[in-house]
């Protein structure tokens, strides 16, 4: 019996993405991640190990406080999500993309421009393993949920699919909704790295509730690709319509407990020291450093 071997596999792969989705756009042949799967695969199953083992190796041990690198790791996310952002709306003016349809070979330079940019969103969703990973070092856990466990996942495998075969065109409107989010949330989170700045960060509600917007925008679009169709294929936009419909069912449950369940438990403690004839203070800011900090208490959960 013949032993396994690696490029017999890749070359299965390969043949069974090629049946199912059909060929694979040739421009990013031999970019960095994308001509095979496999480390695509493996990065994804070894961030699901370390989710598992991590808080595991982390539960006798002291947490990590990683303030310092924090601020650089946000810092570096913030500006490499405005310049994708910056980069997918000057690439889609210069090639007069349109709204309700694009196809991926129609643009011709600006075409490229998009497919460059696109692989450095791709390649951000690598990264931002390490959102995780920080939660773990600082024991932060319960903010490691199925929802943040399942859109970092899902996000770096999803775009190794799309940069293969739509890696332009309609692909790109999500993308920029996504890296302008992006570019307040890391600035936000980055700032709150700083103690002093804390008290004055009031905004983390509103970023959620942009990330549901985008969601909804982003079917919009995707739906119009649906309805008035062009050379882009209808089997991407209807998974990425289900998608963001899984994204809005778990992001939603997020803002509700997080938020509102939170509100309604406020005001009720309030009515209680009101008729027990006291008054309590309620920091309106929280943060994520409390197991080493013990005069601030912990921020809201991250959930992107």
């Amino acid at each position: 019996m013949p032993g396994f071997r690696m490029e017999n596999f890749d070359a299965s792969l390969s043949t069974y993405f090629r049946a199912w989705l059909g060929p694979r756009d040739t421009r990013v042949k031999g970019w960095f991640l994308l001509d095979n799967y496999i480390p695509t695969f493996v990065c994804s199953v070894i961030y699901l190990l370390i989710v598992w083992l991590g808080p595991k190796y982390m539960k006798n041990r002291q947490p990590f406080s990683c303030r310092g690198i924090l601020v650089v790791y946000n810092l570096g996310l913030t500006l490499l999500s405005l310049y994708m952002f910056y980069e997918l709306v000057t690439g889609v003016w210069e090639g007069k993309y349109n709204f309700f349809c694009q196809g991926t070979r129609s643009a011709g330079e600006s075409d490229m421009k998009i497919i460059q940019v696109l692989w450095w969103y791709y390649f951000s969703k690598l990264i931002e393993f390490m959102d995780t990973f920080f939660f773990i070092l600082r024991k932060n856990n319960h903010q490691i949920t199925v929802l943040h466990v399942y859109h970092h996942a899902s996000m770096l495998n999803i775009w190794w699919f799309v940069m293969n075969w739509v890696p332009c065109g309609h692909s790109y409107f999500g993308a920029t909704l996504n890296s302008f989010i992006h570019v307040l949330m890391y600035s936000y989170y980055g700032l709150s790295s700083v103690p002093s700045m804390r008290p004055y960060l009031w905004w983390k509600k509103y970023i959620t509730q942009g990330q549901l917007i985008q969601f909804v925008l982003t079917i919009i679009q995707t739906s119009c690709g649906v309805l008035w169709p062009c050379s882009f294929p209808l089997g991407w936009l209807y998974f990425q319509i289900g998608y963001m419909i899984s994204l809005i069912a778990l992001f939603t449950n997020f803002y509700i407990q997080t938020y509102n369940k939170k509100g309604a438990s406020r005001r009720r403690d309030h009515l209680k020291d009101h008729l027990n004839g006291s008054a309590t203070v309620v920091n309106g800011h929280t943060n994520t450093f409390s197991s080493l900090e013990n005069n601030v208490k912990p921020r809201k959960q991250r959930k992107d």
